[in-house]
């Protein structure tokens, strides 16, 4: 894999992880165009990558203003932990549901089912792509000159946390753009809906780096990988790392300046006209 490789996914997948653009969709398309095989070891190695890389990114750029408001104080760091500790449950009785049902519904073998395979799909895709794409334009529209509450509660946080549970599974359908678009629809503000997405993003985000990385363990030793060809694979992911948590800060600053100023019904028109480009080049 070459540097500018690695830097095109790094910069697609630190941009559209954050943005709510959908990074799946993004990165599928990138590594088609550039040839690469997504089921390849280094690739999945450098998913992990990419994904820790824009959670760091996460962290240190709202790690000021979560301190000033999740751990103002021990009532306040109880609340919001709580609300985000339903919305997580709530997202993971959903991903769990979705991930008995769809084997069931499409007459495979739970036991061998990889949802990835059957949402990468260039039509489901796509469908993601302009379901976000419709929840962003119209959450955006209805409330631009609407200020929204700063505060919210259990009802409004499992909600949120349903929707992200939505997402899980279906690749285009973006997490961010979802949830952000949930808590506008719900009446809060837009910095509280951004800063609780991302915070829900930092405790999902762990689980998903696992998955990935038990995929990649189990892929690498079905490769016969060994201990030095294992460690060659690690540079390329450790400056994907380096190279995602830059464009993931760039990305976030982009976000928030765009939520301030009533701007972000314009995502929900990129990812409609993504669909549709999704369609022409993966069909």
């Amino acid at each position: 894999m070459t540097f500018l490789q690695i830097l095109i996914l790094a910069v697609v997948q630190g941009f559209c992880e954050l943005l709510p653009v959908s990074s799946s969709a993004h990165v599928i398309v990138a590594e088609k165009l550039m040839g690469l095989d997504p089921t390849a070891p280094s690739m999945t190695l450098l998913l992990v990558a990419l994904h820790t890389g824009t959670m760091f990114a996460v962290i240190a750029y709202f790690w000021r203003e979560w301190k000033a408001t999740y751990f103002s104080s021990g009532e306040a760091f109880r609340r919001n932990a709580a609300l985000i500790v339903v919305a997580t449950i709530a997202t993971g009785i959903v991903g769990l549901a979705l991930l008995r049902l769809i084997p069931g519904f499409l007459g495979v073998d739970r036991e061998s089912f990889e949802i990835e395979r059957i949402f990468g799909d260039p039509r489901l895709i796509a469908a993601g792509l302009a379901a976000a794409g419709l929840m962003i334009v119209t959450s955006g529209l209805l409330t631009r000159s609407r200020p929204g509450r700063p505060g919210f509660g259990a009802p409004a946080a499992a909600t949120i946390g349903i929707v992200q549970g939505l997402c899980l599974p279906f690749r285009g359908f973006s997490r961010s753009g979802a949830t952000i678009s949930s808590g506008l629809f719900l009446g809060i503000s837009r910095q509280k809906a951004e800063e609780f997405s991302f915070a829900l993003a930092v405790v999902l985000t762990p689980a998903v780096v696992a998955k990935e990385l038990h995929r990649f363990l189990k892929t690498s030793s079905a490769a016969g990988f060994d201990a030095p060809g294992l460690l060659q694979l690690a540079w390329p992911s450790a400056l994907g790392m380096l190279l995602s948590f830059l464009a993931g800060l760039v990305a976030l600053r982009w976000l928030s300046r765009w939520l301030e100023h009533g701007r972000w019904h314009y995502f929900g028109f990129y990812c409609l006209a993504a669909s549709a480009g999704v369609l022409t080049l993966l069909r």
